[in-house]
C-alpha cells in the first residue's frame, strides 16, 4: 500500500500548523452553509413560483377558498408565497394601504429568513484571508528563526526559501475558504433579491384587482 499521499498530507498540516488546521474546519463549515442553503432555495423558490402560477386563475375568479387550500397543502405551506397569498386572501377586506403594509411586511420578513446565514458567508469570505495571511506571517518569522540559527553559512537560503513556501500555503488555504464564500454569498443575496421583486409583484397585483373590483 502506497502511503505517500498520507505523508505529503502530514507534511502539509505540519507545514501550515494550527492556522492551517482552523482553515480547513471553516472550509468545512462554508461548504455545508454553502449547500444548506442552496438546497433551501432553490426549494422555497421553486415551490412559491409554482404556487402564485396556479393561484393567479383562483384568485381572478375570486375563489379564494381554493387559493387557501392550496397554500395549506404540506409541499409548498412553509414557503414565502403560502404565507404571502394566505395573509392576502385572509386580510383582503382591509384598506389598500393596510394590505400594502402587511405585504411588505411579510415579503420582508420571509427574505430575511431566506438570508439567514448570508453574513456567514460574507464573513469568511473577508476575514479567512486575513487568517491565511496570518499563518504565513508566523511562517515566515520561523524561517528567519531557522536562518538565523543554522550554522552552515551556505545552506541560509535553502533554509529560509523552505520555510516561506511552507508559510504560503495558509495563504493559499485562505484564498481556498474565501473565494468560494465571497461568490456563494454574492449570488444568494441577488437570487433572494430578484425574488423579493417577484413576491412584491404578486403581492401588488393581488391588491390593485382587488382595490379595483376583484379579479
Amino acid at each position: 500500500m502506497d502511503f505517500s499521499n498520507l505523508t505529503n498530507l502530514r507534511e502539509l498540516l505540519a507545514a501550515g500548523g494550527p492556522v492551517l488546521i482552523l482553515l480547513l474546519l471553516l472550509s468545512v463549515y462554508s461548504i455545508s452553509v454553502i449547500l444548506e442553503r442552496y438546497f433551501k432555495l432553490r426549494s422555497a423558490i421553486s415551490f412559491s413560483r409554482k404556487l402564485i402560477s396556479y393561484s393567479r386563475h383562483p384568485l381572478r375568479s375570486e375563489n379564494y377558498q381554493k387559493v387557501e387550500e392550496a397554500c395549506k397543502k404540506d409541499v409548498v405551506k412553509n414557503t414565502p408565497a403560502a404565507h404571502l397569498l394566505s395573509h392576502l386572501v385572509q386580510e383582503r377586506n382591509r384598506p389598500q394601504v393596510e394590505l400594502e403594509k402587511l405585504a411588505d411586511h411579510i415579503i420582508d420578513w420571509e427574505i430575511s429568513k431566506l438570508q439567514r446565514r448570508l453574513t456567514v458567508l460574507g464573513t469568511l469570505g473577508s476575514i479567512t484571508p486575513f487568517i491565511g495571511l496570518f499563518g504565513t506571517v508566523i511562517g515566515v518569522m520561523h524561517a528567519f528563526k531557522d536562518l538565523a540559527s543554522s550554522a552552515a553559512a551556505n545552506a541560509g537560503a535553502s533554509v529560509v526559501a523552505a520555510g516561506i513556501a511552507e508559510a504560503l500555503i495558509n495563504t493559499a488555504a485562505g484564498l481556498f475558504v474565501a473565494i468560494p464564500a465571497v461568490i456563494a454569498y454574492n449570488y444568494f443575496l441577488s437570487k433572494t433579491n430578484y425574488f423579493a421583486k417577484e413576491l412584491e409583484n404578486a403581492a401588488n397585483e393581488f391588491i390593485f384587482r382587488q382595490e379595483n373590483g376583484g379579479f
